[in-house]
């Protein structure tokens, strides 16, 4: 007997060996099943974790780090669990004795023990898989800070808004004025002075709407900013986009600031909470050409964003030029002030022309320059690809011909004339702009219609004058370029400023005119 027990106790633990090592032949096909159900929901868990890995922002780059570790053994882990998959297919495949018994059991336990290895690695991965903050580990910050050069003649304007951003009565404010003149820089400044003084508002989100304003686009800025994963918005309809938006802004104090707003832009579509000083305590912030826009966007204040005084607009002009060139002769400061003149503190016109005189150098260069602003500004570097089609745009959004031939028509009474609208109309009239009728009265109240809505549009402005109006030198500028661009109205028209007697070889040029 006492041979008999080491005995048993040798055969048991044969037993076992073998029973444990034969269970990978016979439970090949059931570990690799287990197998490939576990790698297909750990591949669910991969695709799940690279959608929201994309959507991570810069500052979440240790997490993603940690997470592209992870997706690196997946990728490893992936590619020997295929090279097991692979090999134990083909090894059942080639079973006989009624699918029972493998052709190869060498070949067989090798897979089967390399399969149920396997599994915990796999499940263990996958354990470690689930990100559940991959997106949101760093929140971002409220405000994504704008890039703006130096700012001239805006701090009054700033202040003003400043105090109606701090006013709880005031939900929406519109920003209105002539192409060029500053609005975007204005908001610019605004959006970036969150950054020092918050108001207590969880973010601040800048849209550029310009034209036609589209709800959806608007939607997938917002949504981006939210820093909404993409895969839960990207394929859903406008209304669903809407709701997404709405419940995530009705829970935060938020800025909405929309730049080169030209329509209105329906708030609810879009899904953005109506901010009032109620419920919410948002704001809206917009920068348009027209004063309509303020009206349809039911703003709580209008703000009109005005040229630059003269002294603002030569701190500009010179802050463009450099000082080294400014300084560079004695005549130049005054040649400086003739241009800064005829850009009539447009800062668009100031920046491109400041910037073209940069290298100017010498008093002939400058007073060239004064004269070729003077008579033929489109020549002018800058001018006719730059700054004149900015300006045109509010032109071509004109809402029909009438007014268009209307506006045209100003630009042939001198600069900083001051028309009387009276006058202007029945010039109109006589030139046969307005409806055919006999019904002059009809015909005076189209007119005053046409000039409505040409001040509007920051076309023309109200005169100094009661009943009277003028054309800002820079549009009225603008306005001759358009007529006279096309081959087809070239010398059409030809406006002559300082009367003079007019010289033998301009008769030509005079006689080809249409007006």
């Amino acid at each position: 007997m006492d041979c008999v027990t080491p005995i048993m106790d040798v055969a048991t633990r044969l037993w076992s060996c073998a029973s444990k090592h034969s269970s990978y032949v016979i439970d090949l096909q059931e570990n690799l099943c287990s197998l490939r159900n576990e790698m297909e929901e750990l591949k669910n868990v991969g695709e799940d974790v690279k959608r929201r890995v994309e959507d991570a922002e810069k500052r979440q780059m240790k997490r993603r780090n940690e997470v592209n570790g992870w997706l690196n053994s997946l990728t490893a882990l992936e590619r020997e669990v295929n090279e097991i998959l692979e090999k134990g297919d083909q090894e059942i495949q080639k079973k006989c004795l009624r699918n029972c018994c493998t052709r190869n059991c060498r070949f067989s336990y090798k897979i089967g023990k390399m399969a149920r290895e396997k599994i915990p690695a796999v499940s263990e991965l996958k354990n470690k898989g689930h990100f559940d903050v991959v997106a949101d580990i760093l929140p971002s910050a409220p405000v994504d800070e704008k890039p703006m050069e130096k700012s001239v003649g805006l701090n009054l304007m700033f202040g003003e808004i400043w105090r109606w951003l701090e006013d709880e009565k005031v939900g929406i404010i519109g920003l209105y004025g002539m192409g060029g003149v500053g609005k975007t820089t204005l908001m610019k400044k605004i959006n970036n002075e969150f950054l020092k003084t918050k108001l207590g508002f969880d973010v601040v989100i800048w849209v550029v709407v310009s034209k036609p304003a589209k709800a959806e686009k608007v939607q997938e800025v917002i949504l981006n900013r939210l820093e909404v994963p993409r895969y839960e918005w990207e394929n859903r309809s406008r209304d669903e986009k809407g709701q997404k938006i709405f419940n995530i802004l009705k829970t935060k104090k938020f800025v909405l600031l929309l730049d080169d707003v030209w329509e209105r832009l329906d708030l609810t579509e879009v899904g953005v909470p109506h901010p009032n000083g109620e419920d919410n305590m948002s704001k809206l912030i917009f920068t348009t050409r027209s004063e309509d826009v303020c009206h349809v966007m039911e703003a709580h204040k209008h703000v009109k964003v005005e040229c630059l005084a003269s002294d603002e607009a030569l701190a500009l002009f010179r802050l463009k030029v450099g000082e080294d060139t400014f300084n560079s002769h004695p005549q130049i400061p005054a040649l400086a002030k003739e241009i800064v003149k005829e850009c009539k503190g447009l800062p668009l016109a100031l920046i491109t022309i400041g910037r073209a005189m940069v290298d100017k150098k010498t008093p002939q260069r400058w007073d060239r320059a004064v004269q070729v602003l003077r008579t033929y500004p489109s020549t002018f570097a800058g001018m006719e690809d730059k700054v004149f089609p900015i300006l045109a745009f509010s032109y071509d959004s004109l809402y029909n011909d009438t007014i268009k031939s209307c506006f045209r028509y100003c630009s042939m009474f001198p600069s900083d004339y001051e028309i009387l609208e009276d006058e202007l109309i029945e010039l109109w009239i006589g030139e046969g702009f307005l409806i055919e009728s006999y019904d002059i009265q009809r015909a005076r109240n189209e007119g005053y219609d046409a000039i409505e809505s040409l001040k509007v549009a920051c076309l023309l402005e109200s005169g100094e004058s009661e009943k009277h109006v003028k054309m800002h030198d820079m549009i009225r500028d603008m306005a001759l370029w358009l007529t006279t661009k096309t081959g087809e109205n070239k010398k059409k028209v030809v406006v002559k400023e300082r009367a003079r007697l007019v010289r033998a070889r301009e008769f030509a040029e005079w006689r080809e005119a249409h007006r």
